[in-house]
């Protein structure tokens, strides 16, 4: 088991999407969605944009790792596609990219720009991964984040929230081991809270 760290700046339940009873990963951290693999962990922690810093935003055990067109496909996933008419958890749907005669299909996003134009950046950052990770066993705390335990930001000088903007991802075997008890540990899961970025 592996355990990936890294900073959300922006959280608008897009990146992850824990909505529908499902959290997924399928834009940014192409690194971390090319890297973790089903039984790992990944943990969102806050940002100072965020005014979050050292807390947890989101925790989820990656069960499956999808292709693009595998999520895209997916008849689970179809309410993950987004709907700016719906509601807000529909607007931020993170299923948007498929591939038509071999070329990549950004559709209408948060990661596009107004009226579904393509933002060509965005699209190449995220699909320099073709991976999405999913996971049923999540917990998603959005504003209402919680302190990274004190054992946790302190483990014989180690630290689980990371220090700067890249993901922190190796961690001694004892470390991962304390980790892995504590998500185990937590009580109550699913969505605890509404994302911070929402007016």
């Amino acid at each position: 088991m592996r355990v990936f760290s890294y900073k959300i700046v922006r959280d608008y339940g897009f990146a992850p999407n824990p909505f529908k009873g499902v959290c997924t990963l399928a834009t940014c951290k192409p690194q971390i969605r090319e890297q973790a693999v089903p039984g790992d962990l990944v943990l969102g922690c806050g940002s100072s944009k965020l005014q979050l810093i050292g807390k947890a935003v989101f925790a989820m055990r990656v069960s499956e790792k999808l292709t693009f067109s595998e999520y895209w496909s997916d008849a689970r996933f179809e309410v993950k596609k987004p709907i700016f008419t719906s509601s807000y958890r529909r607007a931020y749907g993170d299923n948007i990219y498929h591939r038509l005669n071999g070329e990549w299909i950004q559709q209408d996003s948060h990661h596009s720009f107004e009226g579904g134009v393509v933002n060509a950046a965005n699209m190449t950052r995220d699909t320099s991964a073709d991976a999405v990770l999913i996971g049923d066993d999540f917990v998603y705390w959005g504003a209402q984040a919680i302190d990274i335990p004190r054992e946790l930001r302190d483990f014989n000088g180690d630290d689980l929230y990371p220090s700067g903007r890249s993901h922190r991802s190796v961690f001694e075997s004892d470390f991962l081991q304390a980790i892995n008890a504590w998500f185990q540990g937590i009580q109550n899961r699913g969505i605890q809270g509404r994302p911070k970025s929402w007016r």
